[in-house]
């Protein structure tokens, strides 16, 4: 009679426990439905609705181009330099014991703290005609503020954290044994790092450098306070788009915006593969362990 009791009471609470499992998927369903899915989609919807003659022509434009230009220039030179970056401040950190670690671990958080657009003013204190050093550019007629470098300078700035943030947690988690395993066996320095180092990061790696990329074609706030808003010159496509919609230009705005999407969807199908990727590496490293402790 006890036994029948409890099963049923197990059979309620299971019962109970796949309805709340529903409720919650549907309102995840709902929210990402909401949130996600129809505003991109309203992206595209509004760049198509005066046709694609219209809406090609937007995407060609000169200035459009130039955006576009400017941001895949942008991306080519911080990016990799984020990830060598990267990589040294992850390994540093995780490797070597010294002091301020702590401190330096909390400086490579700050652009998370600090908002883009005080970022963007901080150099225009450093870097403008009335800056720190703007006597200096001034005098040698270099130009930083209002030109390409002071957008890529922003840019490394705001998207610092993203590779050593993805390392440092794997690296800590791997330890240090493999490198000094291979230390012992008479591997060099670098020798250690692209044989032993490398290969248990590449994921991590590869993840960290989609989310810089990723940040990087999209940031607006920091770029807008350097650029200067010079059309066919200092705009990115963000920027380009801020115009075009304060000009009354909406379904020019909403195509060159739709470009972006496009990008960004690119680099999340980029993600998917480099999870699936790691997720099957780490099976089959699963399996292998587990033939192994069986033999």
């Amino acid at each position: 009679m006890a036994g029948g009791k409890e099963q049923k009471a197990r059979g309620r609470h299971i019962s109970e426990s796949k309805l709340t499992k529903v409720i919650l998927i549907l309102i995840a369903i709902f929210f990402v439905v909401v949130m996600i899915v129809l505003p991109l989609l309203t992206v595209l919807f509004e760049g198509l609705e005066k046709g694609l003659d219209v809406y090609l022509k937007a995407l060609t434009e000169k200035d459009a181009f130039s955006a576009l230009k400017l941001t895949l220039i942008t991306a080519l030179i911080v990016v990799p330099i984020n990830t060598i970056f990267g990589v040294l401040i992850a390994w540093a950190i995780t490797k070597f014991k010294f002091r301020g670690k702590q401190l330096l671990i909390t400086l490579i958080d700050l652009p998370f703290a600090v908002s883009p657009v005080i970022a963007g003013l901080v150099f225009i204190l450093m870097f403008g005609a009335s800056g720190f050093f703007g006597e200096f550019l001034f005098q040698n007629d270099i130009k930083i503020i209002f030109a390409v470098p002071g957008i890529v300078i922003a840019t490394l700035f705001i998207t610092v954290p993203f590779v050593a943030r993805e390392l440092i947690p794997l690296m800590q988690q791997q330890g240090i044994q493999e490198e000094e395993a291979a230390i012992s066996l008479g591997a060099k320095g670098f020798q250690v790092f692209f044989k032993v180092t490398l290969p248990n990061i590449k994921w991590g790696l590869l993840y960290g450098v989609i989310l810089c990329n990723a940040r990087v074609m999209g940031e607006f706030g920091a770029v807008s306070v350097v650029s200067g808003h010079i059309r066919g010159m200092t705009n990115t496509l963000p920027l380009h788009v801020e115009i075009l919609y304060n000009e009354y230009q909406f379904t020019a705005a909403f195509a060159v915006a739709s470009l972006l999407m496009v990008l960004a969807i690119f680099t999340l199908v980029i993600k998917g593969i480099v999870e699936w990727k790691e997720r099957l590496q780490a099976k089959r490293e699963a399996e292998y362990l587990y033939l192994e402790s069986g033999a």
